[in-house]
């Protein structure tokens, strides 16, 4: 079976010969290396063009965000995956990148692909954003379903790095659809849904970035990029400072069995 839908296997990322290593068009040694910045640089990956000073700006500012939020569910699986062999970091590392699903570090995307649904529906219905956004919460909560991007276990009152990335926004000039759309939702939650759930980082990140231009089909990496980051802190430290196998014990401690008592069969 064939799988692609290309009918000629082409890439347009990069190329190498024995004197040079071409990307999206530029070389890397004269014209990348040392002259544009890492998450530049991925944006270039990404799109094939230099990002704006905005771009630049805000998808630094994402990934910075991200990047550590203490001891979460795919720190700790990484951590205890790096005790039971060090020698293999990226097998620690994969094992917390392999948490990011629909409850941690995945909502980033699927806040993205419904904003940018409610503003393309807007845009494509000529109805407002007002109306587009209460209608899809309200489809949403007839199936079942919650809102990401909003509402946090921590960060109940309001999520700071929201604050700081829509201030952000603010003090440089950036607004739109996007953003617009991503207060509407807040604000309409508590009517469809009955409850008050702020928007947190993983609303306002891809708020500001599709805002900015970033392609909506990429933003689930921004959070597995920048948290790569924050697993090899936490690994170079468990190798020096190991938790793993304590918060192993503790997990044990924490836990009551209720299951079936075993009783030993009496002698005969």
């Amino acid at each position: 079976m064939r799988i692609g839908k290309q009918n000629e296997p082409y890439t347009a990322i990069s190329t190498a010969d024995a004197a040079s290593i071409t990307i999206r068009g530029k070389d890397l040694c004269s014209e990348l290396i040392g002259k544009m910045s890492f998450a530049d640089f991925y944006f270039f990956l990404l799109t094939g063009e230099a990002p704006t000073a905005q771009q630049s700006l805000f998808v630094n500012a994402t990934l910075v965000t991200l990047a550590e939020h203490g001891l979460t569910p795919t720190v700790q699986a990484a951590r205890m995956t790096y005790d039971v062999e060090p020698a293999a970091l990226q097998a620690a590392v994969a094992a917390g990148i392999l948490g990011a699903g629909s409850v941690v570090m995945g909502t980033s995307e699927l806040c993205g692909r419904f904003l940018d649904d409610i503003v393309q529906t807007s845009a494509g219905s000529g109805k407002s954003l007002q109306d587009v956004a209460a209608d899809k919460l309200m489809q949403r909560k007839s199936a079942g379903l919650t809102v990401p991007g909003y509402g946090h276990p921590l960060h109940a009152a309001g999520d700071p790095r929201t604050q700081r990335l829509l201030a952000l926004a603010a003090e440089h000039g950036v607004t739109g659809a996007y953003l617009d759309a991503l207060t509407i939702v807040e604000h309409l939650i508590p009517e469809i849904y009955q409850r008050r759930l702020p928007i947190n980082a993983s609303g306002s990140i891809p708020a500001v970035l599709l805002q900015v231009g970033f392609p909506v089909g990429a933003l689930k990496g921004i959070p597995i990029l920048a948290r790569t980051a924050g697993l090899l802190a936490h690994l170079h430290e468990e190798a020096s400072r190991p938790i793993g196998f304590l918060m192993c014990h503790h997990a044990e401690q924490a836990i009551t069995y209720d299951g079936p008592v075993f009783s030993p069969a009496a002698p005969a």
